[in-house]
């Protein structure tokens, strides 16, 4: 399976996300997340090449889904996400494409 662009990885399957940068990560950008939250446990956030700290509002939203949060990153949210998803743990992810 090959992809090109930003990924969203969630338990109903695979999409094109509209996110190039951190910076581009809202709300908005993640209501597909939050729409299948009773699915979810771990949301990685694949940041590119960087780290990134998600704003506080963005953390709230995700604690009170009772979703951990995690954003490191493209390459360790991609390896990070087949681990879980090979122990059959509720993990969705989000990869911002790295150029």
């Amino acid at each position: 399976m090959s992809h090109r662009g930003s990924l969203l990885c969630l338990p109903r399957g695979i999409a094109a996300w509209p996110v190039a940068r951190v910076e581009d990560v809202t709300e908005a950008a993640l209501a597909p997340v939050f729409a299948e939250a009773e699915a979810i446990d771990h949301f990685l956030l694949g940041c590119g090449r960087e780290t990134w700290i998600l704003p506080e509002a963005l953390r709230w939203r995700f604690r009170d889904r009772g979703i951990v949060a995690e954003p490191m990153s493209t390459g360790a949210a991609v390896r990070t996400y087949n681990i879980l998803l090979g122990e059959k743990r509720r993990v969705a992810a989000g990869l911002i494409a790295v150029d």
